[in-house]
């Protein structure tokens, strides 16, 4: 499997595998993220879950752009579709879920931490939207839960330019709580899901769920129509030459058509 469950007393360690792919995600990840989420909510005996990324470099360098690269428009749906799923897994599960960010969180592996309760860093970690680098835009949820972690101008800055941020700059912005040494990051995320773990489960529950709706009035109409646009960038030509140029290593040149 591409995605590693492991058990630690009360506390779920679920690990993207794909080093070699800068544990970029399939549909295959996806579902396996979903099935660890389930898993995590039918054991009784599991109070915490922590998400992190196997290998030195990345959480995960985002969607699997090879999935992606003559996608149509239909098809672009579905796979946005499914990083919604997970994502929203990830939000809605009556565990808390903690992310351990080891390395690169770009484009769906940002989106996937910002779906997450708590997020922490190692001094290595860099954070990204770059998808309008290859012609599209976030499709699993970076234009709403971004703006309500770290505020919409860092949002927009991040989302619009497609820079990478550092640690420190995702610490100063909201979008992490803690950066920490690399070596010391999991055993900091473990103390972190410990402690939660010895609190009353039923009140963790329930202010969880509590905290996640009062900010979400309109969250569910906004990753709707992210979703639509997410899809329609794929009948662009500059979605085309956007990915491309990623595989070919190159500059685009954007037509804005």
């Amino acid at each position: 499997m591409s995605v590693d469950f492991a058990q630690h007393g009360a506390v779920a360690v679920v690990t993207l595998n794909r080093p070699e792919a800068l544990n970029a995600l399939s549909v295959e990840m996806l579902d396996d993220i979903i099935a660890a989420v389930d898993r995590v909510e039918t054991d009784p005996q599991i109070r915490v879950m922590v998400i992190t990324g196997a290998g030195e470099k990345a959480f995960s360098a985002g969607a699997d752009i090879s999935h992606m690269r003559e996608a149509s428009v239909d098809q672009a749906r579905a796979f946005g579709a499914k990083g919604h799923e997970a994502a929203r897994r990830l939000e809605s599960c009556s565990r808390p879920v903690i992310a351990a960010i080891n390395g690169f969180a770009l484009g769906g592996g940002c989106e996937l931490i910002i779906a997450c309760d708590i997020r922490i860093a190692s001094e290595r970690a860099k954070f990204g939207q770059p998808e309008v680098n290859i012609g599209i835009l976030p499709g699993w949820g970076g234009t709403q839960r971004l703006v309500r972690i770290a505020g919409l101008g860092w949002a927009k800055e991040m989302v619009l330019t497609g820079r990478i941020c550092t640690a420190d700059e995702a610490l100063a912005s909201g979008l992490v709580t803690h950066v920490y040494p690399h070596d010391t990051l999991m055993d900091e995320a473990l103390a972190l899901a410990e402690l939660i773990a010895a609190k009353p489960p039923l009140a963790i529950a329930a202010a969880k769920e509590l905290m996640n709706i009062a900010l979400d009035d309109a969250q569910e109409i906004g990753l709707a129509r992210e979703l639509e646009a997410f899809a329609n960038a794929f009948a662009t030509h500059d979605q085309r030459e956007g990915m491309a140029a990623f595989f070919e290593k190159r500059s685009a040149t954007f037509e804005g058509r």
